[in-house]
């Protein structure tokens, strides 16, 4: 747990530092953030996509799962709920960017390889090494958004102690639940996702990705069906 507890840590670290610098940043400086942000939301998330597409056992299930998982998304209004929770906690005109800037930012640091195979490796190895490499990228990446969006970012963090203990314990329950065919699927899904948010913040398309975020429980659905079959 070590390597899940810094990379933690190193995101609250980065909070800090960025949230400091959040104040003295004009806002042609802040929108040049965003810009940028957005496209390396695109280039992270379609990275994940195309690297691991070859990797996929069936190669329509992603399709489906962005499909059902949008429909349940849409029903629940997970993006909605989630903006409005934020809107009650955040001050007037900030609220907004707040929301964006913490989807975007669970999504980046939850969904990719160093962070969903780092926790994997530590329960079976005892090897922290992708986890120390991904809080080295994280601390940077939190300090970036922080200086964006403000301290309120710091909530990303307790939601990555949460992705990646869950990784860790399914691992240590047993060691075969996450295959490499099932994490496959989802970073196909998860840079999807990514790219999702970097429309958005590129104000291209309000593609409201949390609604999407379900389609990652369809590959896990999937082969625990496969599995029991």
């Amino acid at each position: 747990m070590i390597g899940i507890i810094t990379n933690t840590v190193c995101i609250i670290v980065g909070t800090i530092v960025g949230s400091l610098l959040h104040r003295g940043i004009k806002e042609k400086y802040k929108s040049t953030l965003y810009t940028g942000l957005g496209l390396a939301s695109l280039a992270i998330g379609l990275n994940a996509t195309i690297t691991h597409f070859g990797q996929s056992r069936y190669p329509v299930l992603f399709i489906v799962a962005i499909a059902l998982g949008g429909i349940i998304g849409t029903r629940l209004d997970i993006d909605g709920r989630f903006h409005r929770a934020v809107n009650r906690h955040s001050k007037r005109g900030q609220a907004n960017n707040l929301g964006e800037g913490l989807s975007l930012a669970i999504l980046l640091y939850c969904i990719g390889p160093l962070s969903m195979l780092g926790p994997v490796i530590s329960a079976l190895k005892g090897d922290n090494t992708f986890l120390f490499t991904n809080s080295t990228l994280d601390l940077v990446s939190s300090t970036v958004f922080a200086s964006t969006y403000g301290f309120g970012m710091i909530l990303a963090a307790p939601v990555l102690f949460c992705w990646q203990g869950l990784f860790y314990l399914i691992t240590q329950l047993s060691s075969s639940a996450i295959s490499d065919a099932l994490m496959a699927e989802l970073l196909i899904i998860g840079g999807l996702l990514i790219t999702a948010s970097g429309l958005s913040l590129l104000k291209l398309k309000d593609c409201k990705t949390l609604n999407l975020l379900p389609a990652l429980l369809v590959p896990v659905v999937w082969f625990l069906i496969e599995s029991l079959l």
